[in-house]
This record gives structure tokens, C-alpha cells and sequence, in this order.
């Protein structure tokens, strides 16, 4: 019975090592776009929400502080208001970063501007608000843009799906930022929308993309694998697994891919990953980030 079956079994291997063997010919690296030409060869810091640990999350006073102290790049989450404006805004609702109560999609954008966006901000449990009443609001993405036109951008899309594509595309162009951001969402159609409407701007994989590459990089296929865009943005661990690890950002250095890990405030962990070749960091604390990679060099190679 196994004299039988030997052959085809040798069949089988042979075939599919063919077809790896025409897949691993034929495969290219992600090709290179304008969003991270002249990055230098060190971890980027990537400040999450502009800095959440630092400043009241996604507004002016946060981005402002981030770009002052010197970060490569700014995190921030968008949505619509109800009247159309693309606003910076983490939450669904309001409830936990302002003095308001609601959804955001229900606010105009006139009535989200009567909302203190640094209400609930506390930087130690809540013994003091030390931004609280002092004029932060919620800014439009196209303030954000306003302010900052020479800092790169991470803009997360939230909530809305495809329906937020178009209408952020035409503002990036109209406001002439396309080699300045990158676009993800944890949206699986909306990253396609937005992918199929501004063809010219970096995104960032989507969830199945990044499963997908996870994958193939455990079983060492990665050498068959073209990605379809430059950056893989992943979670540090998923549980207790840890997914950003020395292997798999090897195996997408290889394939010309960024490995950008969110969203990390331990600077023992920092510290790891500056070392393991990370090419950016997602966090809360971009003050804690920035003394260590500037006390490290952060020059690892491999890139």
C-alpha cells in the first residue's frame, strides 16, 4: 500500500515545489512610494492620537506638541459629522473625551466646535485636567493639513467604510497632502474604496492582507508573496502571542515592506524593537520614544 502511494506523494512534492519554484520567480517586492522617500535608516516614532499620553488626544494641542518635539509622524483617527465635515475623533461618540454626550455622526460640525475636547484629559488619574477649559477643540482633518503641510500623516478611517473614501481622497488631493499621509482602517472595505478612488496614495494593509502575509511568512513562503502595498501596520501581540517579532520583520524587509508595531508605551518594549529592526513605532508616550531612539541610534540593519 505505501509502494502505491510513494509515487504520487513524490508527485505532489515535486508539483508543488514547482509551482513555489515559478510563484518565488515571478514574485516582486512592494514597490517603493513617495510617502517614505527620504526617511532616514532608524525607527520612526509615530505619535499616536499626536500623543495621547502627553496631550488630549487627536486635536491641535496634541499634534502641535508632537511636531514641536520632533516626531516623524502623526497618528489620527477621522470620521464624518452629520453635515459632512471629516473630524479628528478616535470614539463613536463623544462621551469620552469631551464635556458632550452623542454620537459624532449626530453632531454638526458647528455644534461639535462648542464641545471642550480636553475635558476628560487627565496626564495623572484624574487629580488634575490641566487643559481642561482652555479653548481645545475638535479639529477638522483639514485644519490638521492647515497646520502641519510638511508632516507626514497616519490617518486611520473609522466607522463609515467605504462611504468616508471618496470624500477624504478628494480632500487629500484638494488640500495637496498625497505624498504626506498614509491610509489605514481596521475596515476591510473601506481601505479598497479608498485604494480604488486616490490610486497615488500610500495605504497601509488591510486585516486579511496583514493575516495573509503572517501567514506565509511562518512557513518561510514569503519569497512567492508580491504585497500590494509598502506598509504592514500590526498589533504588538495578539493575547499572549507575540506577533511582532524578529522573523516576521525580517521576512518584510525582504519583500520591501515597513513594519510600523501600535501601539507601544513600555520603554522596555520600545527598546526591543528599535533593536529587532522595527521601521516605526505607534505610541502614546512620542516624548519617551524620541530619548531612546535618539539615545540609541536606532540604526538597525537589514533595511
Amino acid at each position: 500500500m505505501r509502494r502505491k502511494w510513494l509515487p504520487v506523494l513524490v508527485s505532489l512534492i515535486l508539483a508543488t515545489a514547482a509551482i513555489y519554484g515559478v510563484a518565488a520567480f515571478s514574485a516582486r517586492p512592494a514597490s517603493n512610494h513617495a510617502f517614505f522617500a527620504g526617511e532616514e535608516p532608524r525607527t520612526q516614532v509615530i505619535a499616536h492620537r499626536g500623543g495621547a499620553g502627553v496631550r488630549p488626544e487627536n486635536t491641535l494641542a496634541a499634534f502641535s506638541h508632537a511636531v514641536e518635539i520632533g516626531v516623524d509622524v502623526l497618528e489620527m483617527d477621522v470620521q464624518r459629522t452629520s453635515d459632512g465635515a471629516i473630524v479628528c475623533m478616535h470614539d463613536r461618540t463623544v462621551d469620552r473625551t469631551t464635556n458632550g454626550r452623542g454620537s459624532v455622526a449626530a453632531f454638526t460640525l458647528e455644534e461639535l466646535r462648542t464641545l471642550d475636547a480636553a475635558h476628560k484629559w487627565s496626564p495623572d488619574g484624574g487629580r488634575t485636567y490641566p487643559f481642561r477649559g482652555k479653548g481645545v477643540r475638535v479639529p477638522t482633518l483639514e485644519e490638521v493639513f492647515a497646520r502641519f503641510p510638511d508632516t507626514r500623516m497616519n490617518i486611520e478611517m473609522k466607522y463609515e467604510g467605504p462611504a468616508l473614501a471618496q470624500p477624504l481622497c478628494a480632500l487629500v488631493r484638494r488640500a495637496g497632502m498625497g505624498q504626506k499621509v498614509l491610509i489605514a482602517s481596521m475596515n476591510e472595505a473601506a481601505v479598497t474604496a479608498f485604494r480604488q478612488a486616490c490610486p497615488e496614495v500610500a495605504t497601509s494593509m488591510s486585516r486579511s492582507e496583514a493575516q495573509l502575509f503572517f501567514g506565509i511568512q511562518l512557513v518561510n513562503l514569503d519569497a512567492a508573496y508580491s504585497p500590494p502595498v509598502r506598509a504592514l501596520q500590526i498589533p504588538d501581540r495578539l493575547g499572549s502571542e507575540i506577533v511582532a517579532t524578529a522573523g516576521l520583520i525580517a521576512a518584510a524587509h525582504r519583500r520591501n515592506l515597513k513594519v510600523h508595531v501600535w501601539t507601544i508605551n513600555d520603554a522596555g518594549r520600545m527598546e526591543e524593537l528599535i533593536r529587532i529592526g522595527v521601521d516605526g513605532i505607534i505610541s502614546d508616550r512620542p516624548d519617551r520614544l524620541l530619548d531612546l531612539v535618539r539615545s540609541s541610534g536606532a540604526m538597525p540593519g537589514n533595511r
